[in-house]
């Protein structure tokens, strides 16, 4: 539940955890599915207006005239704002703070994955936290259009876009391309997806006002076309032809170029300390007449592993929006609310080499990724005060932390002894090694086993071809850790021992990459590793179900294990904790730890990676812990825990400067 009533009140409209929204808040902690549903904020709640319509013909307002007239449907309503999709529990959709309350009437745009829903081929889940109609059923109750952007691509710093993993099963496949292959699985998926769409369409009573076709498709090499062309068939044929469809591109005339399309209305992106004039200027070329849009217009910007955490002055994005609003365009703020990519659903970028989004989606948006209102969002509500009235009533609180303190973990098992539980079908065996899509693995670990075939009395180097490793290899000679291979990084170790001992290397995917030239991103071991330049062969391959064994109460169901006190190299620790009658949202923060993954009840709360930064705490929401009872903490360390294991639970995030790379066992 919320921890207070006036948190209820002030409940967000949180969105789809895979839905990338843009109007109010984001999806963390909420009130159980089905509770009562109070009013969001004092006084009357924002009405879905009785007509909204959208002339292309007409040109958009210039400054000074009806300056309420901020959205590009010529509906009374103000700017639109995203928050985090993608990022959260169905329990988390009703508490945060509402955009309604601190703007009249807002409008969301929300993502729908293809891959959240459609894990396998022809396998559809839209149950619990996947639940898209029940998404949009809250947003109308609670008074909010919609901007819905189903893909089939999406970006969003999602792993592969959105893109299914599967469809990499088919090596040669050309995505997001006229290849028949690709037109075939978008076709299935959204004769799926649509249908259940239609229904919440403004023409059918819904609101839904406009639907975004692709995403950003001018950046991507291929500039097909014919590509567009079909989905614009799909969509008009699924969902009728008085819907809205649009695209977003760059401004960059050859990406706009690319990425329009007759028949889908075009709309720009940009960020603050860009010419509002010049911007809009490009999408004016592209349509003559019709509103002005800046369908994302960025108030911060997203983290890598490794990287300084982004951080945009709230002056200079506020100077931005009223600089546009003046213009009498239509703004989309991106994001509103930060967010989390749990589990391993963050994506990556590639920019010169692969670049990893971090767990925390914090964006430096005008709302934190645990809900907080900053020094941003009250920026924005004074631009917003200049062109139209704001709800009455004073602004919801941050949601209410805990800092639960210190807790000890003991280790459970190093992972390469327990196997026989997280890959309970057996190993593989391959003359070489095989890529995660051939073992139709989407996320997660695999480990790849084979033996030295000589003696090694002299240190040899084990090496990986360029480009072999996606994403970090963890390898153990004899079951002792001797160092990380990595993308774009070390790609060589010095090892020796004896013919016959055993060669492990752990395969992590830390994301497919979601923006950049190709999502074609196959991971695992892609090449051949080789001793002294002579290749290895006779591979046992076993893909971990580590997430099935956890949620299914493992280790803390099973019996204690018999673990070496080793500290180095992947092992599993464990512990548990009490909530002081309440649960309320925490961060847990890593102390002296280098690398791994977090559970929390079986919840997998996403990757830590304290020795590179700048991340170093996890948002845990309160919606996962007991009250009552014990909670399970279990903790994947993947090259070093401290002396001492202990984890420390804040109520407040931290994000440190950038640390420096370390690959190697003895650091």
């Amino acid at each position: 539940m919320c921890p207070r009533p006036e948190l209820a009140r002030a409940a967000l409209c949180r969105l789809h955890p895979l839905l990338g929204i843009f109007a109010g808040a984001d999806v963390r902690r909420a009130r159980p599915w089905g509770s009562d549903r109070p009013p969001l904020c004092r006084g009357p709640a924002p009405a879905v207006p009785a007509a909204c319509t959208w002339d292309r013909e007409k040109e958009a307002p210039g400054a000074g005239q009806e300056p309420s007239r901020i959205t590009w449907w010529w509906c009374p309503r103000p700017a639109s704002s995203p928050i985090p999709g993608l990022l959260s529990t169905r329990r988390g959709w009703r508490c945060r703070p509402s955009p309604c309350c601190w703007q009249r009437g807002s409008c969301t745009r929300s993502y729908v994955p293809w891959n959240y829903h459609e894990m396998l081929p022809g396998v559809y889940d839209f149950t619990g936290n996947r639940d898209v109609e029940a998404f949009l059923d809250l947003t109308a109750e609670l008074g909010l259009l919609v901007i819905l952007r189903p893909g089939p691509y999406i970006c969003a710093e999602w792993e592969m876009g959105g893109l299914p993993a599967w469809l990499l099963w088919k090596p040669d496949i050309t995505l997001r391309t006229s290849d028949p292959a690709y037109l075939a699985a978008v076709d299935s998926w959204l004769h799926i997806l649509l249908p259940k769409i239609k229904p919440h369409l403004y023409q059918h009573g819904g609101n839904i006002i406009s639907v975004q076709v692709e995403n950003e498709y001018g950046s991507y090499y291929a500039c097909d076309h014919g590509y567009l062309w079909h989905l614009l068939g799909s969509f008009r044929a699924l969902l009728g032809s008085e819907v809205l469809l649009f695209t977003t591109d760059s401004t960059w005339e050859e990406e706009l170029r690319c990425g329009t399309l007759q028949g889908l209305y075009a709309t720009v992106d940009f960020g603050p300390g860009s010419n509002v004039t010049e911007a809009f200027g490009a999408q004016r070329r592209m349509e003559p007449k019709g509103p002005l849009v800046n369908s994302e217009y960025y108030t911060g910007w997203l983290d890598y592993w490794g990287e300084a955490h982004a951080s945009t002055s709230a002056a200079w994005v506020a100077q931005g929006l009223e600089d546009m609003l003046q213009l009498g365009a239509s703004v989309n703020m991106y994001m509103f609310h930060g967010g989390t990519n749990f589990a391993y659903w963050s994506g990556a970028d590639y920019k010169d080499q692969y670049k990893p989004v971090t767990t925390s989606y914090d964006y430096d948006a005008p709302l934190s990724e645990a809900g907080d209102p900053t020094e941003k969002l009250f920026a924005i509500r004074m631009v917003i005060s200049k062109f139209q009235p704001l709800p009455v009533g004073p602004m919801p609180p941050a949601t209410p932390k805990y800092a639960y303190g210190w807790v000890a973990l003991r280790k459970y098992a190093d992972l390469l002894d327990v196997l026989d539980v997280l890959c309970p079908s057996g190993p593989i065996l391959s003359q070489f090694p095989l890529p995660f899509e051939a073992l139709k693995q989407a996320h997660g670990f695999v480990v790849y086993h084979t033996q030295l075939p000589w003696d090694v009395p002299d240190p040899a180097t084990l090496a990986a071809p360029p480009h072999s490793i996606c994403d970090r290899g963890y390898v153990m000679l004899q079951k002792e850790y001797q160092g990380t291979l990595e993308r774009d990084g070390q790609t060589t170790l010095h090892v020796t021992g004896r013919a016959g001992d055993t060669l492990d290397i752990l395969l992590e995917n830390m994301g497919r990459i979601s923006f950049g030239a190709n999502t074609s991103d196959f991971k695992g071991l892609l090449g051949n590793l080789s001793l002294n330049s002579r290749p290895l062969s006779n591979w046992l391959i076993y893909p971990l179900a580590i997430d099935t064994a956890v949620q299914q109460g493992w280790p803390h169901a099973a019996l204690p294990e018999s673990s070496s006190g080793g500290r180095v190299g992947p092992a599993f620790y464990t512990g548990t904790f009490e909530t002081p009658g309440i649960a309320w949202d925490t961060f847990v923060k890593f102390p002296g730890w280098s690398k791994g993954l977090l559970w929390i009840n079986g919840f997998n709360l996403g990757r830590y990676w304290t020795r590179r930064g700048p991340q170093q705490t996890l948002f845990v929401p309160g919606s996962v812990l007991h009250v009552g009872r014990p909670n399970n903490i279990t903790v994947l360390e993947l090259e070093g825990a401290p002396p001492t294991p202990l984890l420390l639970f804040l109520d407040r995030p931290l994000f440190n400067r950038t640390l420096g790379r370390s690959t190697s066992a003895r650091e």
